[in-house]
């Protein structure tokens, strides 16, 4: 049997819920890192004497490294182990935390941003992967219900986050309040995960195959391209992704060690729903993006206020996300997804019908609420038929989807009003249930656990 063939324990870990939640406060932490910053920024300017340009790096620098290198961090989870990866990405991420906290100059700030973006690359598939591999039939998809909604809530409860600790203990906070997180998981996930057997393959161990360096970073220099490119708008950068983008397919053919390998089980279902990913994530995203816009700006409100206006949102991502992960099992992926989707598009729909809290804050709810079902039916089914060995670089690929989403819809829709999300929500609507796999998820699941 290859070396590479997943093994199976008879039993499921015995520390997999508390594993949950150390792994759920990590990427909960990345998520919220995303958002945090926009919040500080005006007292980031003022500390720092940082120009436009320098503030809009603050932001950029994390996210560019964090989208660029989630494939990549997700193949090095499949060949070293995505415990070992998990761990090496986070205490990058909390060391570049502190370094942040500490920064007194604009180049300081932003090379530590860009290393917590690399830290966060490493970590956010490894854990991904670990979750995959922890919970088996009915709980994977409760977990993976779960991972859904840390990402939608970790987005909003960061503005509120920012608010607080920007206007209190002063900016510097928003990265010092990571460093008590990363510890203590620093500290618990190595313990928990010793407390069972150790399984002869999968996420949970290194996988004896080579990683093709060419295709790394190919895939690197083409998603930092685009990411770049769509947050600048910038069609020289575009052009060079796509450039990057036609090399790389054509070292992925040539290569005997593939980024993303040929026999990999359940691509189609990997695909598509990454691609629902992409959408829901671009939705969601570029509303967090208008709302907060609007709210300070066209309603001067404090950025304190402008995190409670969003407390609501991250209560609906996560009870949407419960829901889903209950409705998937009994009615399948496209249904569910069919129906969060057309929510969202009423949701943005309903931003219009009053002020801030009898019309946008309501709307923006039942809008989250849609979404957050629809993580579900993306994660479950793109990761429905992977087997354990290739769950780091599935996982990334999702993440990857997530981030790339993110910055189109803020590319095409920053210029918008909230209510123009409603036409893409109607034909994601109409596009999820020609995307993601017929049935519900118990056959794909049981179809995967028999590899």
């Amino acid at each position: 049997m290859p070396s590479n063939t997943p093994h199976h324990s008879g039993s499921p870990h015995p520390q997999r819920w508390r594993l949950l939640t150390l792994l759920g406060l990590a990427q909960f932490m990345l998520i919220a890192d995303v958002t945090v910053v926009n919040v500080a920024l005006p007292a980031i300017s003022r500390d720092l004497t940082l120009s436009g340009s320098g503030l809009t790096w603050v932001v950029t620098a994390y996210t560019l490294f964090f989208g660029a290198l989630l494939m990549a961090g997700g193949r090095l989870a499949d060949r070293f182990g995505a415990p070992r990866m998990f761990l090496a990405g986070l205490a990058l991420f909390t060391a570049a935390s502190a370094a942040s906290g500490l920064a007194t100059d604009a180049a300081t700030l932003i090379a530590a941003r860009s290393a917590q973006g690399l830290g966060a690359a490493l970590l956010s598939p490894a854990a991904m992967a670990l979750v995959t591999v922890l919970f088996q039939g009915p709980e994977r998809h409760r977990a993976l219900g779960a991972w859904a909604a840390i990402g939608g809530a970790g987005a909003a409860i960061g503005v509120l986050l920012g608010g607080i600790l920007t206007d209190g203990p002063g900016w510097r906070w928003i990265f010092y309040v990571n460093l008590p997180v990363g510890a203590l998981a620093l500290g618990l996930v190595p313990l928990l995960l010793a407390r069972a057997p150790r399984t002869p393959g999968g996420a949970t161990t290194a996988v004896r195959s080579r990683v093709g360096v060419p295709g790394v970073l190919l895939l690197t220099l083409t998603s930092a391209s685009l990411v770049y490119g769509l947050t600048e708008r910038s069609w020289l950068w575009l052009a060079g992704a796509l450039a990057a983008g036609v090399l790389l397919a054509v070292s992925e053919r040539q290569s005997r060690h593939p980024v993303m390998p040929r026999a990999l089980p359940g691509r189609r279902n990997l695909l598509g729903g990454s691609a629902v990913m992409l959408g829901a994530a671009g939705l969601l995203v570029t509303a967090f993006y208008l709302s907060s816009l609007h709210i300070q700006d066209s309603l001067g409100r404090s950025p304190l206020v402008t995190g409670l206006a969003f407390l609501p949102a991250a209560v609906a991502v996560t009870a949407g996300a419960h829901l889903g992960s209950r409705l998937v099992p009994r009615f399948g992926w496209r249904p569910v997804a069919a129906g969060s989707f057309a929510l969202a598009a009423a949701g943005a729909a309903v931003t219009t019908l009053g002020g801030l809290w009898t019309g946008l804050v309501p709307g923006f709810a039942l809008l989250a609420l849609g979404l957050g079902a629809a993580f579900v039916c993306a994660t479950t089914s793109a990761l429905s038929e992977v087997t354990p060995d290739h769950t780091g670089v599935a996982s990334g690929l999702v993440g990857t989807s997530h981030e790339l989403g993110a910055a189109i819809g803020i590319a095409a829709f920053a210029s918008g009003s909230f209510t123009t999300l409603a036409l893409p929500a109607l034909a994601l609507a109409l596009a999820a249930p020609l995307l993601l796999p017929h049935g519900r998820p118990a056959a794909s699941s049981a179809h995967a656990m028999a590899h």
